[in-house]
C-alpha cells in the first residue's frame, strides 16, 4: 500500500507533511492549475499508513496497492 496524491486537489497546506511519520511527503516547486504549490509523495519511503489521507482537508490523497489498484 502506498499514498498517492491528486495534485489538482492539493492546496499545499502542509498538514500531510507535518503528520507523515516517515517524512515521505514534501512540497514541490511546481504549481497545479489552481495556482497552488502542491505536495508529492516519495513512494520509496511511504508505508501506506493513511495519516495523510486522514488529515488532508481537501481529499487529495488515496491509499492504493503499489500496482495502482485499490
Amino acid at each position: 500500500m502506498k499514498a498517492y496524491i491528486d495534485v489538482e486537489r492539493c492546496k499545499g497546506c502542509g498538514l500531510c507533511i507535518e503528520n507523515c511519520p516517515r517524512g515521505a511527503i514534501a512540497l514541490t516547486q511546481h504549481m497545479n492549475t489552481g495556482g497552488y504549490v502542491y505536495a508529492a509523495v516519495e513512494t520509496k519511503k511511504c508505508v501506506g499508513c493513511g495519516i495523510c489521507y486522514t488529515v488532508c482537508p481537501d481529499g487529495a490523497f488515496s491509499i492504493l496497492n503499489e500496482g495502482g489498484d485499490d
